[in-house]
């Protein structure tokens, strides 16, 4: 199974749409990582559709996040990709916490706009 979590320089970026690479994770049968690479998301910043069309091409069915909005829930689950969020910390932590079984998803969403710019669906 390959999960997926937006990275910022090791840590869960608490941002979905503002990640310029995820980290995959691939968990076998016995619930141990064996395998961790990271993919740039750098030109598909805000870009909910490309971002969940990347991640699907990569072969990802688990995306935990630390806040994510609703136009991004929707489109990874279009395709197919379950959503968790709330996550924080050290990236190794959280996909071992889940490959163990114990993360708990807090059901957060972004539902605002930042500074800046807006998100687009």
């Amino acid at each position: 199974m390959k999960i997926a979590i937006p990275d910022n320089y090791g840590e869960v970026n608490p941002h979905f749409g503002q990640s310029r690479s995820f980290a995959i994770i691939e968990i076998n049968a016995e619930n141990r990582i064996v395998n961790m690479e990271s993919v740039s998301a750098a030109a598909l910043q805000h870009n909910h559709a490309g971002l969940a069309g990347l991640l699907k091409e990569r072969g990802v069915e688990v995306l935990i996040a630390g806040g994510i909005g609703p136009g991004a829930i929707q489109g990874l689950e279009f395709q197919g990709i379950q959503v968790l969020s709330g996550a924080s910390g050290s990236i190794k932590h959280v996909a071992e916490s889940y490959a163990r079984g114990e993360f708990v998803s807090t059901g957060e969403v972004c539902n605002h706009h930042h500074a800046g710019h807006h998100h687009h669906q």
